[in-house]
């Protein structure tokens, strides 16, 4: 699948490109009062880009100038902007 394809509500989506940005981790406080760190990464391929939600221990696994495959991931809307999450079951290979 190719980014420009991805759309809000796709579900286990698979798709391949190389991480052009990422910002720097924050903590953020879940719903339930737990502390989680949270970053943004850009996942672009020959069609486009999205953000990539990255949590915890998924922020280390990626750096910029690195080609990923996310395997199982879904698209989202936060902030009125369309997100690629790797949720529960999603993963990320370098290739």
């Amino acid at each position: 699948m190719k980014i420009k394809d991805l759309s809000i509500g796709s579900a286990r989506v698979k798709v391949e490109g190389k991480v052009v940005n990422k910002s720097e981790p924050k903590t953020v406080k879940l719903w339930d009062g737990r502390d989680a760190n949270v970053a943004d990464a850009v996942l672009e391929d020959e069609s486009g880009s999205i953000i990539l939600t990255l949590w915890n221990d998924q922020i280390d696994m990626v750096n910029v100038g690195d080609k990923v495959q996310i395997i199982n991931g879904y698209v989202s809307n936060f902030k009125k902007e369309k997100r690629l999450n790797l949720g529960r079951y999603g993963k990320i290979i370098k290739v």
